[in-house]
């Protein structure tokens, strides 16, 4: 990249790099607050909510199936585990082999879920209602095509 080309930008753009690494990322951490700051209200965070709301939907499952779902490296995954599980949220059991390990909800794990449900659909309308009916739809559709497209490359 040139230099030259970033000194034409206008200061609003400054940001707004030609990567879309870079892009992705600041997009993520923006929305990432949004959704943190309603769900600070639950005492959890939309990665933790993550986990749970998988994890109640699937009834249980091991930290590959988790890994892979949502593309997290395994330290990320392992930390954030550990924390649900000390807040007494996911318990662990031995799976098929002795390194596996399956985890579920406790049933303090379903009711945070729960608790913290209103707050994450708070910001949902948030989002939805800046972006409108037609900026949601092309968003989900994008991130879908984006998300696809990356896995395969």
């Amino acid at each position: 990249m040139k230099q030259e080309a970033f000194a034409r930008r206008p200061a609003d753009a400054l940001f707004q790099l030609p990567c879309a690494c870079q892009n992705l990322r600041r997009l993520t951490r923006i929305v990432t607050r949004i959704y943190d700051r309603e769900l600070r209200k639950a005492g959890i965070e939309i990665t933790q909510f993550g986990l749970l709301t998988a994890l109640a939907i699937a009834g249980e499952a091991n930290q590959k199936t988790l890994s892979a779902g949502f593309a997290m490296d395994s330290t990320t995954l392992t930390r954030t585990l550990a924390l649900l599980r000390r807040q007494g949220w996911i318990q662990v059991k031995p799976g098929k082999d002795r390194r596996e390990r399956v985890f579920r909800l406790t049933e303090a794990g379903k009711r945070q879920t729960a608790a913290a449900q209103r707050h994450w659909e708070a910001a949902e309308r948030r989002l939805r209602k800046t972006l409108g009916p037609s900026g949601w739809k092309q968003m989900q559709t994008t991130v879908a095509q984006v998300t696809n497209a990356a896995a395969e490359a």
